[in-house]
């Protein structure tokens, strides 16, 4: 009886005992995923540091954060960053001034004012830009955007900042628009019908409730989109030139950091001196001020996060 026992309650552990086997398993495999993550990102941060270490061991910081003048590849050399900044921050307010109102309003008219029907063909063609390869978006403003900017503005030069700014604004309209659309919509409808109900009109309801109950998943769409314009590459390099030039006139030719990084790639300046180490220092600001905006994003979506029961 004993025997019998033992040997009808065996399988039964043994499943158990697979089972157990299997979830632990897969949660080391996924603890190694997360594992990997953060190492990598040390990693990165770890390779950023030691060479900007050694960048500013020869290249005094002040010099490096407020000079005016960035001629590192050539002679006399200068060391001024501020160029590389000024120049991405031109694409990105720029682009800003043309993605965010269009996405908004995208955003507004497809979770407000579109029919099911509307809005299921209309917002998988405006995502369709998002998959439009970023050297073609280059090429589009060198060849059709700078032309149409000359024949308004002669004094425009053939690489301008204005093109390159127009142009990462429509990459990241998608970005804007979608995030924006799925934040309204997460807005519960009581709030809407409850203005209805007050005499409210559809666009009081949608720029008075709607808006400010979802301005946590805007702000987020918004920070997300500046990152990206600040991180954009090919574009920009193609459409806005490579000349560092701090400038705020958006029709001259600029440089961003990522345009910098580019050129210094190539692989025409040896690795091991300062000019090489230039890419790192220039990549370890463009992480902080990256990482900056992040926290700054955390912060405002922590101040303003609408929570519904």
């Amino acid at each position: 009886m004993s025997r019998g026992s033992h040997e009808s309650v065996d399988p039964g552990l043994r499943k158990a005992a697979k089972r157990h086997l299997r979830e632990e398993a897969i949660r080391v495999g996924l603890l190694l995923c997360a594992l990997v993550s953060v190492a990598t990102t040390f990693g990165v941060i770890m390779v950023l540091a030691r060479e900007t270490i050694g960048f500013f061991s020869e290249v005094s910081p002040l010099e490096f954060l407020f000079g005016t003048k960035w001629t590192p590849l050539l002679e006399p050399r200068h060391f001024g960053v501020l160029p590389l900044v000024g120049g991405t921050l031109l694409i990105v307010v720029g682009s800003a001034f043309v993605a965010l109102p269009l996405g908004l309003g995208s955003a507004i008219y497809l979770s407000e004012y579109a029919s099911e029907r509307t809005r299921n063909w209309l917002k998988p063609v405006l995502e369709i830009l998002a998959g439009i390869p970023t050297v073609v978006y280059g090429f589009f403003a060198l060849t059709f955007i700078t032309p149409l900017l000359k024949t308004m503005i002669p004094s425009t030069q053939v690489f301008n900042a204005a093109a390159g700014a127009i142009v990462v604004g429509i990459m990241i309209l998608p970005m804007v628009a979608s995030l924006c659309d799925d934040a309204m919509r997460s807005v519960p409808n009581a709030l809407r019908q409850a203005g209805y109900a007050l005499g409210a009109t559809p666009m009081e309801v949608s720029t008075k409730i709607v808006l400010p109950a979802s301005l946590s998943g805007v702000v987020a769409s918004f920070i997300l989109a500046a990152s990206r314009a600040i991180g954009e590459t090919m574009a920009v390099t193609l459409a806005a030139g490579a000349t560092p030039n701090l400038t705020l006139n958006p029709l001259e030719s600029i440089q961003t950091m990522t345009a910098y990084i580019v050129q210094v790639s190539l692989g025409d300046t040896p690795a091991g001196g300062v000019e090489y180490q230039t890419l790192f220092a220039v990549g370890a600001l463009l992480f902080v001020i990256t990482l900056g905006m992040n926290l700054l994003g955390q912060r405002v979506l922590r101040r303003y996060r609408e929570v519904y029961e």
